[in-house]
């Protein structure tokens, strides 16, 4: 007998449907294998192929990073464009800076593709950013402009998919493009005036390498189950749209699982098995959520999405509980009060106030990412991220608006949580000099308690991690490093922090973002076949570099920086982009830097600079393959 569940069509009967939280982008191309019928640009299915497209960020200082876009088109080598997003779409770009989520599987025409292109609405924006001191408060930004100072409306960015880069689409082997709409290196505040301003200069990349992929989520609702096969199938529904039965859908998608896969269903944990067929007695159309990593299974060339975690029914925000989420900064007794927090309401709506006090109990049901154990509130410490389900209280008075979630009949569930610092020791136990939790300045956090007594409280000067099998051998003092991982049970350090991962930020992919103000004769003060050497002069917000997450200020250091070629052949891809002429795209550094100076010796001058490569903090030095001049 077959244990394939076929849960009926949309059409069939919708059952209820809740809003889903906000999203965002970062980029790599690779196969997978999926379902997927975005809508079809035509019948003849050899004619077509299949392109999911997923959308994650690197972080920055927004609180909140909420824009519409209004569309997302592919341009074909023969100019042809095919719109990929079936509706306007509100996104958080916030919200996405440690994963990546699946947006879309669209049915497009068949051929090369080489260039995506989005348009963001800014007219109807809620973007809030932490001052530079990271106030509880954010400030919301109502003043917004390009680099050129002038009020956005409405804004194309686009990034080329050329050479090695090109994007095929064939019948049968589905393609998806992640992308970064990176918030670090598109984004500068200026805090100078009363009314602070935002500049956009925007930096959209896409990046071939699954060398080391993040995390992937997908929101959808349930459509089937396939128990003999350990997958089940999902029809996307990304940020907040609900479920309906017209056409402009965002396609399914197949979701694989294993023996390992952690399930929490309606508050009831499982695992493999015993968790699969419980997800095949939920009713048509429940809402799920599913966490995982793209797999090569076996020799195919395909990848697919594995599921690690998959959360169902009321485990998913926005079913009979409000939730919230965000970074522990205090506890005290069982009160947490809880930083960078996002409501969800049960009726849909979503509230961002940064700060909500969250009430334990004995009987609060706590859970962990990846485990299927028992937990208690005992293990909740400060810095640890942490998705509670709730009752919400809000009350409004003189000083704002305060939270309280009641969570002590209701669930706490412990999240990965992220650290950044610089390596304050090697020797065990590991130690940093800590910058950030959850990309959150380090001194917001208050960490009495944490320790099995006073003098063994956490100390950010010297945070303890327990790295379990790690490899340290490359550490040195001194190295900024980021780390994942769970905060030690409170009442419990040493070690403070649990880590499961570890990762070098200096060696990371860079992105290196100048602008001067105004545009600079002397921006360049050096330029040759092999070399371009900078000066900062007179520049405007942006003037830093980028890697795993941490900006450096190039103006920091005692040199200027220096830009070569990635390798010695000097291939890559190089763009000169001056108004009122087309785009000049080259693949050669030294011809790239020719034309250059004679566009500079000419009258043009610099306005921004962008750069994607590997940074060398000794030299200040950077190594390119891709890099985009903006001249006036």
């Amino acid at each position: 007998m077959s244990t394939f569940k076929n849960h009926p069509s949309p059409s069939q009967g919708l059952s209820r449907w809740h809003q889903w939280p906000q999203m965002i982008i970062i980029g790599s191309l690779f196969t997978l294998l999926a379902a997927c019928g975005a809508g079809s640009t035509g019948t003849d299915s050899a004619a077509n192929g299949d392109v999911i497209v997923g959308l994650t960020d690197a972080p920055g200082n927004s609180a909140t990073y909420t824009v519409d876009v209004d569309s997302l088109t592919l341009t074909r080598n023969n100019g042809a464009e095919v719109e990929t997003l079936p509706v306007q779409t509100r996104v958080d770009f916030a919200q996405y800076t440690d994963l990546t989520e699946f947006l879309t599987a669209a049915t497009v025409p068949n051929g090369v593709y080489t260039k995506a292109t989005m348009v963001l609405d800014y007219t109807h924006a809620d973007i809030q950013v932490e001052d530079p001191g990271g106030n509880i408060v954010p400030v919301p930004i109502a003043n917004i402009v390009d680099i050129d100072g002038n009020p956005i409306q409405k804004l194309t960015v686009s990034v080329r998919l050329d050479g090695s880069h090109k994007l095929l689409i064939a019948p049968g082997l589905p393609a998806n493009m992640t992308l970064d709409f990176n918030l670090q290196a598109s984004n500068r505040v200026d805090f100078s005036a009363a009314d602070p301003m935002l500049t956009v200069a925007p930096f959209l990349v896409a990046d071939l390498s699954l060398d080391k992929p993040k995390i992937h989520r997908l929101r959808g609702a349930l459509a089937s189950v396939d128990l003999d096969n350990q997958k089940f199938k999902l029809i996307v529904r990304p940020f907040r749209h609900r479920l309906s039965v017209d056409n402009r859908h965002f396609g399914t998608l197949n979701v694989h699982v294993d023996s390992a896969t952690v399930y929490e269903i309606n508050g009831e944990s499982f695992i493999g098995d015993t968790g699969l067929q419980a997800l095949n007695n939920q009713p048509a159309h429940t809402a799920v959520i599913a966490i995982g990593k793209l797999q090569l299974p076996g020799t195919t060339a395909r990848r697919r999405f594995v599921a690690t975690q998959v959360y169902v029914g009321s485990s998913v925000p926005n079913g009979d509980s409000d939730v919230v989420t965000g970074h522990i900064i205090a506890r005290s007794g069982n009160t947490l009060q809880l930083k960078g927090a996002t409501l969800i309401r049960k009726d849909g709506t979503v509230i961002f106030n940064n700060t909500v006090t969250v009430q334990l109990s004995p009987s609060t049901v706590v859970k962990k990412q990846l485990s299927a154990d028992a937990h208690d509130i005992s293990e909740i410490s400060v810095g640890q991220r942490l998705t509670v389900f709730g009752q919400a209280n809000i009350a409004t008075d003189a000083s704002g608006v305060a939270i309280t979630l009641d969570a002590s009949q209701g669930t706490a569930r412990m999240l990965f949580t992220n650290i950044r610092g610089a390596v304050a020791q090697t020797a065990s136990p590991l130690a940093l000099k800590l910058n950030t939790i959850g990309h959150r300045p380090v001194n917001l956090f208050d960490f009495s308690g944490t320790g099995i007594n006073a003098a063994n409280d956490a100390d950010p000067a010297f945070y303890e991690l327990d790295t379990g099998a790690l490899d340290l051998s490359s550490l040195v003092v001194n190295e900024p490093v980021k780390a994942r991982g769970f905060v030690t049970a409170f009442g419990s350090a040493p070690a403070d922090f649990n880590a499961r991962s570890l990762v070098l930020v200096a060696p990371a992919k860079a992105l290196l973002m100048t602008s001067w103000q105004p545009a600079s004769a002397t921006a360049i003060s050096d330029i040759s076949a092999t070399r371009i050497l900078l000066d900062l002069t007179g520049s405007g917000h942006f003037h830093h570099v980028i890697r795993a997450g941490e900006r450096t200020d190039l103006t920091g250091f005692s040199s200027m920086p220096t830009l070569i070629p990635a390798d010695e052949t000097g291939k890559g891809l190089y763009i000169i982009i001056q108004k009122r002429a087309a785009a000049l795209i080259l693949r050669d550094f030294s011809t790239f830097t020719r034309s250059l100076s004679e566009l500079l010796n000419n009258g043009a001058k610099v306005k921004a600079i962008k750069a994607q490569g590997y940074f060398n903090d000794d030299n200040v030095t950077m190594r390119v393959w891709r890099m985009q001049v903006i001249l006036r």
